[in-house]
């Protein structure tokens, strides 16, 4: 499931931290339920770098690291909640537990700085400036997220289903027929202009790659509450979403193709000097 699918017309999720920093608490169930990456994004992001020294922003359970590893890069992962950094580790990711704000590299320095799915929990201006000083002259920060649109008969009833429950939550998905790709772009354009800000990266340029899946009711189901701030949805309500949803899915066959766009947003560090 995408992570935020935006509803709002300035949505600010770095101001939700408490959000951002919620999604261990069924770290097993985000592992086993989210969606994977490309491995052709990796390799795209890899390509030309001075070597493969990679720090990857918010790696949680190491599903993003996988296809770098992969690509034959050295990952190391930085990760706020240490339940999710437990599993990354379980998958052989060195992994600090800090704030990417916050944290310390002792002089550690990289040739990618990645983020798969979490620098919308980061504020894009400080963000980038610490990426910046963490990159060797020539590297390169990437920003991607798996963005999920059903055909528009699905997203139009699932989204009906979550505007009739009383979530709690700042976002709706596929509110008012808007696409979550299209929901995603504000979110986009800020991490770019965080990056243009610091002076100090080539202009981001954009990746996309598109796939599909078909998702089985049980598999949605299972995916919904690893979704930004589900997890806080009191059980009832939790509940009665998660029952809508599936009777949705039902009425279409008990599945349904979605369709995925994998956006990255990348710009190279700027020689010093």
């Amino acid at each position: 499931m995408v992570t935020l699918p935006v509803a709002s017309p300035e949505p600010l999720p770095h101001r939700h931290r408490e959000i951002a920093e919620s999604f261990g608490s069924d770290a097993d169930r985000y592992d086993r339920a989210r969606p994977r990456y490309p491995q052709a994004l990796a390799d795209a992001i890899l390509a030309g770098l001075p070597g493969k020294r990679v720090l990857d922003v918010g790696i949680g359970t190491g599903l993003s690291a996988l296809p770098f590893r992969d690509a034959g890069a050295d990952v190391l992962g930085v990760e706020v909640d240490a339940r999710m950094a437990e599993l990354a580790r379980s998958r052989g990711f060195e992994t600090h537990v800090a704030r990417f704000e916050d944290w310390d590299s002792h002089g550690a320095r990289f040739d990618a700085v990645v983020a798969g799915q979490t620098w919308h929990w980061i504020d894009p201006a400080a963000g980038a400036i610490k990426a910046a000083g963490l990159l060797r002259p020539g590297g390169r920060i990437a920003l991607f997220w798996n963005i999920g649109d059903p055909e528009p008969q699905i997203a139009a009833a699932f989204g009906e289903v979550h505007r009739s429950v009383d979530t709690g939550l700042p976002f709706t998905p596929w509110a008012g027929g808007v696409s979550a790709v299209d929901g995603y772009e504000q979110i986009l354009a800020r991490a770019a202009a965080g990056i243009r800000d610091t002076g100090a990266f080539t202009e981001p340029g954009r990746l996309r790659l598109d796939w599909q899946a078909t998702i089985t009711r049980e598999a949605w189901l299972d995916q919904v509450p690893t979704a930004g701030g589900h997890n806080r949805i009191p059980a009832d309500r939790l509940t009665a979403l998660l029952d809508g949803l599936g009777n949705v899915i039902d009425e279409h066959g008990g599945h349904f193709t979605m369709n995925y766009a994998t956006l990255a947003l990348t710009a190279d560090r700027l020689t010093d000097g």
